[in-house]
């Protein structure tokens, strides 16, 4: 699915208000075809996968806007840009909390374990690209994963009920971030 389709993601923008009271359901999808001005029968075309395919337009649409809102990232230091990557996706997605805990509700179902774990990879990977790196190998791989771990937990601490008080959630992403600082240091010691 080519994440930089206009119709999709102006479906989706229309949607999104009604996911929070609909969940990711054909009815809200239906809503937001109709507030966007499409046919009911568009849906079908626009997004083929179903509901999964819905969620992982939405996690595009989130990597997309993550990337424009870190801003200028030249001069930090890559952990650096890392952090301020997944906060201003985090921020992004603030007006959507409700709509993102009901996707990982959604992803997390056995049967779309796959589509969950391919978002996750996805946006490790929009991360490790928005930040600069151009690693490939078994290099590239374990970033991801390792940064896959680092933003899953991020994200769950941050969708956790009542919200986190402000600045909560930085200092718990700061504490994940420094752990693995300090396995990579370890690890370097030990070859």
């Amino acid at each position: 699915m080519n994440d930089e389709d206009p119709m999709r993601d102006a479906v989706l923008r229309a949607m999104l208000p009604h996911v929070a009271r609909l969940g990711w359901t054909p009815a809200a999808l239906s809503a937001g075809l109709r507030d966007a001005g499409q046919p009911a029968a568009a849906g079908a075309g626009l997004f083929p996968r179903g509901m999964p395919g819905v969620v992982a337009q939405f996690a595009m649409l989130a990597d997309r806007e993550m990337v424009a809102a870190a801003g200028p990232l030249e001069g930090l230091r890559t952990p650096a840009r890392i952090r301020a990557l997944i906060l201003a996706r985090l921020a992004w997605l603030e007006p959507w909390r409700d709509a993102e805990r009901r996707a990982v509700g959604l992803l997390a179902l056995p049967w779309n374990a796959a589509a969950g774990g391919a978002i996750l990879a996805r946006t490790a990977d929009s991360l490790w690209l928005a930040a600069g790196d151009d690693s490939t190998g078994f290099s590239r791989h374990s970033k991801r994963v390792t940064l896959g771990s680092v933003y899953a937990a991020t994200l769950a601490f941050w969708l956790r009920d009542p919200a986190p008080a402000p600045g909560a959630t930085a200092a718990f992403l700061d504490r994940r971030l420094d752990q693995v600082a300090q396995l990579g240091r370890r690890l370097r010691r030990t070859t």
